[in-house]
């Protein structure tokens, strides 16, 4: 039997409730972006995603309103933009310090991350959010700092969620093979595409969500159910 050393998860249905990010985080972050780039845009890393959400678009000459526009309209079409998301992760960075809100875990997890650390296993993170908002995301999280639980964070610049390759980079940064890693999302797509890199995988299906019939992958209701291969 192979022996799972690693597991990577997604945070968002996975660890933590869809609707704290919808509901919360992202409405955080549109709320107050336009004053947000209007008083830190002379800030280097600032100026850095501002250029690179331009030129995504395709946008050679902006003006900082128009990027803005743009920013904001990509907040609305949840876009996977890693300029955005950076940006983003700023913004949440300010409202998780000032306390106005913590993370949403699910009820098992930080027990779940507990144990399968203190079994030598090592734990990474992989989610379309920035490697900053992850980081922010598990520091303040209703279940205290979760961040001593993971060795690492991936995020888009490793590559979208739903390609093959961005698992093959993932296993080879964190030195394991393939087989030895456990992928765990709530989307059937992510994990057919680590599935094809030759990870093992398990479909989060939480409540109320109905468990599929005939799932493609190992299916469980929650952390505390994840059977080790």
């Amino acid at each position: 039997m192979t022996v799972i050393r690693a597991i990577v998860t997604d945070i968002e249905g996975t660890t933590s409730s869809i609707g704290f990010v919808k509901d919360v985080l992202f409405p955080y972050a549109r709320k107050r972006l336009p004053a947000f780039v209007e008083t830190h845009a002379d800030r280097p890393e600032v100026q850095h995603w501002l250029h690179e959400a331009a030129r995504e678009a395709g946008l050679v000459e902006a003006s900082r309103q128009e990027v803005i526009e743009l920013l904001l309209r990509w907040i609305d079409e949840d876009r996977k933009s890693t300029a955005l998301k950076a940006l983003q992760g700023m913004i949440w960075q300010e409202g998780y310090e000032a306390g106005d809100y913590r993370a949403h875990v699910y009820p098992e997890v930080s027990a779940r991350l507990h144990a399968w650390r203190a079994d030598g296993l090592h734990l990474y993170v992989y989610s379309s959010g920035s490697v900053q908002a992850q980081k922010l995301f598990f520091r303040y999280s209703e279940a205290g700092d979760l961040t001593p639980m993971f060795a690492g964070y991936f995020d888009t610049e490793t590559g979208p969620k739903r390609e093959r390759a961005s698992y093959e980079r993932i296993v080879e940064a964190i030195g394991e093979r393939p087989e030895h890693v456990l992928f765990l999302s709530d989307v059937v797509e992510e994990l057919d595409a680590a599935a094809a890199a030759g990870l093992r995988t398990g479909w989060l299906v939480r409540p109320p969500q109905a468990p599929p019939e005939a799932p493609r992958h190992p299916a469980y209701p929650d952390f505390d159910a994840v059977v080790l291969p």
